[in-house]
């Protein structure tokens, strides 16, 4: 059970939520490439989907659904140009964006709510974990499939 008022919270808030990650990312010394190469309508628009859409990510969402998405979401970074550490860190500041506003907002007063609270930051974890593997897939996938094209063409000037 994932903790339904802060999700409903976090969703109600996802424009709020995406605002501010744009502003961090614009603002963060280690996103310089990011920044360039990546519009900051596209990052707001991303942000915006996954806060808005954090319930179903959480518990409707199949596993093949995450893997489809992301491995997208990786590849496009890898064909903008975005060094993987970056687009990685991009990764973490969303999910860490996301976790100081239900710090921040939360207001846990009982026990059960505190409970509910962790139980949402594992289920945020391990879908922030999914989401980075099978991005760092479609970010590999991507580099590899343009790299067989130039394979093949300096192999066939080889032959001649």
């Amino acid at each position: 059970m994932i903790a339904l008022r802060l999700v409903r919270m976090i969703e109600s808030h996802s424009d709020q939520l995406a605002h501010g990650l744009r502003e961090k990312v614009l603002a963060s010394d280690k996103l310089a490439e990011f920044r360039s190469k990546v519009p900051a309508v596209e990052l707001e628009d991303r942000a915006f989907e996954i806060y808005r859409n954090i319930g179903d990510w959480l518990s409707q969402r199949s596993e093949k659904e995450i893997e489809t998405r992301y491995m997208e979401v990786g590849a496009r970074r890898a064909a903008q140009g975005v060094p993987f550490s970056q687009f990685l860190c991009a990764m973490t500041l969303t999910r860490d964006h996301l976790w100081e506003f239900i710090m921040l907002h939360g207001l846990v007063d009982r026990a059960m709510e505190l409970y509910q609270e962790l139980e949402l930051r594992q289920q945020l974890d391990a879908f922030f974990d999914r989401a980075n593997y099978y991005a760092a897939v479609g970010y590999e996938n991507y580099l590899a499939a343009q790299r067989k094209p130039a394979a093949i063409a300096a192999g066939s000037t080889v032959l001649k």
